[in-house]
């Protein structure tokens, strides 16, 4: 590979919390040098990109996208996945294992990474379920699924409401050195709710979704941490009662991580409007009370990670009264621009946030990422946090258009993507 050198950058380094001027070499798929300052000359043979005082920082990586291979390759494929987070500045993806067949089989992980390989632009990491099926009874095999290179274990839409099934998950997570990623909805009392529970749901003439929902079984979760000793990530969580559960468990020295979706960061139940049903999601959106306190748990780092909770849907589960239509909406393409209103909004310093979006969900898995350094992998993503535009869903590069942004105006994108020192995706104006 050709050595590339990226010039004139602002670098932002969210694994130390370090930016300033500088400029980056890359070699052989991984970071050479780091030069903080003036750019050194280039070496011999070696491109130079000018960065135009953009800011560099290490690539996304993203802990929660639906792809619908194998089994709905009409909604989404790992290639049109990849193009998509390729354009949004994600490197990495975990795939949840809602495909059809399950990935409950080292088979089928290895068929994943297998596609991934020869069609993706991005790294591909497949989440294996916990349990058969997804059936919530039945375990899987840890120990064979993680050897296949399943690198978390999920249920993925569904949770794992059964407690003596969760105890043994966990046990034999915290023997293999594995991660459990649990999403936190008791359907019991989800029932038939589609949007939160309050004014908003009672003026819309919809059932709603009580807190509680989340809030038990994340209670249950932790004790069953408490009591087995299990890596445990809440995939993500939405209100102000559970980031303090999850800040009480921290400070109890549990292993314990969370996620929040980009869309209750930046959106809120008023989102809805007129019977949105992009806006129709799982966790559903909150108001703004409970907004403000994810951003301010965000910011403070009780909430480890955002995520984008891709979830690809076509018009035959989506364009269908509010009450009907299926919960999820994009979000891979849209993550980075959508979490920059942060940015502009004064709540989040650019760091924090690229180390939630990067450096955390690395460390999360337990892989090399998230860094700027010598030896770190050339995973980058070359940003102008101030371009303003208006999303337009045909121009996404997912194969469904069920986008919560749909002629939103956002602010920043990814004008350069690197996966292992290539050049994944480079920005054009449209035509």
């Amino acid at each position: 590979m050709t050595p590339l050198l990226i010039a004139n950058a602002r670098l932002v380094d969210p694994a130390s919390g370090r930016e300033g001027p500088g400029a980056v070499l890359v070699r052989d798929g991984v970071v050479a040098d780091v030069h903080w300052g003036a750019a050194p000359p280039a070496p011999e043979g070696a491109e130079t990109v000018e960065a135009g005082g953009h800011v560099l920082a290490p690539g996304l990586v993203d802990l929660r996208a639906f792809v619908g291979e194998p089994g709905a390759e009409h909604r989404e494929t790992l290639a049109s996945a990849s193009a998509a987070a390729a354009a949004g500045g994600v490197t990495t993806l975990v795939c949840m294992p809602d495909t059809n067949p399950v990935i409950d089989d080292p088979a089928i992980v290895d068929f994943v990474l297998r596609r991934a390989r020869d069609t993706a632009s991005v790294h591909v990491l497949p989440a294996a379920a916990i349990t058969k099926g997804l059936g919530g009874r039945v375990m899987t095999e840890f120990g064979l699924l993680g050897e296949a290179g399943a690198v978390a274990f999920t249920d993925g839409l569904r949770s794992l409401t059964n407690a003596q099934v969760m105890r043994r998950a966990l046990t034999y997570a915290r023997d293999f050195g594995a991660l459990l990623m649990q999403h936190v909805e008791e359907p019991d009392l989800v029932g038939d709710g589609v949007m939160n529970e309050g004014e908003m749901a009672s003026r819309l003439g919809l059932h709603g979704i009580p807190r509680e929902a989340e809030t038990i079984l994340l209670e249950r979760d932790i004790r069953l941490v408490r009591l087995t000793g299990g890596r445990y990530h809440a995939a993500m969580i939405s209100c102000a009662d559970s980031v303090e559960i999850v800040r009480r468990a921290k400070e109890a020295g549990l292993p314990v991580t969370c996620g929040v979706s980009i869309n209750n960061l930046v959106l809120n139940e008023n989102d809805i409007g007129h019977y949105r049903t992009f806006c129709k999601l799982s966790p559903p959106l909150r108001d703004e009370a409970d907004r403000q306190a994810v951003v301010a748990g965000l910011a403070e780092g009780v909430i480890d990670v955002v995520v984008s909770d891709h979830n690809p849907q076509d018009v035959e589960t989506k364009r269908l009264p509010f009450a009907e239509a299926e919960d999820g909406a994009l979000g891979i393409e849209t993550l980075l621009a959508a979490a920059l209103r942060l940015v502009h909004a004064g709540d989040l310093p650019l760091p924090r946030l690229l180390a939630a979006l990067s450096s955390a969900p690395a460390r999360v898995l337990g892989r090399a990422g998230g860094r700027l350094a010598p030896g770190a992998p050339a995973d980058l993503v070359l940003i102008d946090p101030d371009a303003p535009y208006v999303l337009d869903k045909r121009r996404l590069r997912s194969l469904s258009k069920n986008s919560p942004f749909d002629e939103a105006r956002l602010q920043g994108r990814a004008l350069l993507t690197l996966v292992g020192g290539r050049v994944v995706h480079r920005f054009e104006e449209p035509r």
